[in-house]
Parts: C-alpha cells; structure tokens; sequence
C-alpha cells in the first residue's frame, strides 16, 4: 500500500456521513423508541429476577405467572410506544438515526425478550430437552433479526408487510407460553411463528381504524394483565381469551391468503379457458 493509498483510506474512514451536530438530536420519535428498548430491556430482568430469587431459595425453579404477566406488560407498552414512534415521526419531524434507533429497539423488545421468555418457561423443566428450548428461542431471535432487516431492504407493491411484523410474532410467542405447558408441540408452534416472521406472506399495515384497533388490543391486553398481577386469585380467563385470539388472528391471515391466491388461480384459469 503507498503513502498516497494510506492517506486516501484514512480519509475515506474518518469522513462523515452526513450532519453530525444534528445526528446526536433525538426527536420526540427517537424517545418512544428509547422507550421500547427500555421497555424490553425491563421485561428480561423482571424474568431473570424470578429466576434469581427462587434459585436462591434454595427451590426447584416454577416461573411465577405474576412475573410474566408483568414483563409482558411491559412488552406491550414497548409495543405501544413503537405503534406511535413512525406516527410521531410522520406528524413532526424524525432524525437522522430514526430508523435505526426504532430497528434496534424493536430486537431488544420483540426479539430477545421473547427469546429470553422461551427460555425461562421451558429451560427449567425434563419435559423438553433443553437444547431444544434453545434452538426455539434462538429461532425467534434470529428470524426477528432478519425480519427487522428485510423490511429495512425490501418493499412490497401493496405496501404492506412481508413476513408477520416482529411486534406481533413476539406477541404471539408471548401468547404461546401463556398458554401452554412447555412441549415438543407448543416448541413447534414457537418455530411456527418464527417461520411466519420470515415468509413471504403478506400482513396487512396497521394504518387509519386499523392502527386504532391495534392500538384498543394493545390497550386491552395490558389492562387485562394488570388486573391479573393485582387480582390473581380473580382467574386467569381474560389472558387465555386473548391470548387465543392473539394466535388465531395470526394464523388466520395465512390462510386467507391462500385461499386468495387459489381463488385468483381459479379464476385466471376460468378466464383462460
């Protein structure tokens, strides 16, 4: 490498990318996603805390329903402040590491906290084995990862998402452990949902009434799990009701997909004909 080399490197490194006094701004966008990393970031300690706290009693480990409740509390407020990150940005003004921050955020959140919950649920018991509880939860992340970086990549001509949006796959990982005991079973569907992160299916964008009726479930949820941390002994019947909404709305879409795309092909073959 000649001196003329090393000094066009050096130069090349250390130019800036774009404005950098404004690039330490954070916008009222970035503080919702701040926001939902910190969110995510409170739901994993709350799940390692049960675990600390029942390992130093000296007892088997049993996850305590009031923790989950409590970190997937936090998740949805995590959930809610990314539905109105994009929303602020759009009505004011975004900076320059927006979506970058909001990317980031969103692993933390709907990524390895899922992960760290599959975990917990299914780590600590001789139902599965624990490589398997592993291999699941590293799915989740991993296909939350690529999820977030395809969307960064890739448009639809419809607009709307490919692949389940992160938010909602970790909503339905959540819904999952809620609901059932860990088995080989409810660690397929884990991977199930893990797929759907990565597919090709279309999801339609929470936009006008439908960001509203997102934003209502949302709100439902929490109240829901609230009122089950605080009341436990009130049941937990809520949780499971939506819960089960929370996987049959995603896997409903799927299939309205396909039988979309096979009334198309009937049709186009009609017309051929």
């Amino acid at each position: 490498m000649t001196a003329a080399d090393a000094g066009s490197w050096q130069a090349e490194d250390e130019e800036p990318r774009g404005p950098v006094g404004k690039a330490f701004r954070l916008s009222a966008a970035d503080s919702l996603s701040l926001g939902n990393a910190i969110c995510g970031f409170l739901a994993v300690c709350v799940l390692a805390s049960s675990a600390i706290q029942s390992l130093k009693a000296g007892g088997d480990f049993t996850p305590a329903p009031s923790y989950f409740a409590t970190a997937v509390v936090l998740l949805l407020i995590g959930a809610t402040c990314d539905l109105f990150d994009g929303l602020v940005a759009r009505r004011f003004r975004a900076s320059a590491m927006g979506a970058e921050l909001d990317n980031l955020a969103d692993v933390i959140s709907f990524g390895f906290a899922p992960a760290f919950m599959v975990v917990i649920w299914g780590g600590f018991t001789d139902k599965v084995p624990f490589a398997a509880v592993v291999a699941a939860a590293a799915a989740v992340l991993v296909a939350g990862v690529v999820r977030l970086a395809r969307f960064a990549c890739v448009k639809t001509k419809s607009g709307d998402f490919m692949g389940l949006p992160i938010p909602m796959g970790a909503m339905t990982v959540i819904s999952i452990v809620m609901l059932f005991q860990p088995s080989p079973y409810s660690l397929l569907a884990v991977l199930g949902v893990a797929w759907l992160m990565v597919s090709r299916i279309e999801y339609p964008k929470p936009k006008g009434q439908l960001a509203a009726v997102v934003l209502g479930w949302i709100m439902i949820n929490v109240a829901f799990l609230t009122f089950w941390v605080a009341w436990p002994e009130g049941g937990d019947l809520p949780i499971k009701i939506g819960a089960t909404m929370q996987i049959a709305l995603v896997a409903a879409i799927p299939l309205r997909v396909l039988f979309y795309k096979r009334e198309q092909r009937r049709e186009a073959e009609r017309i051929g004909s």
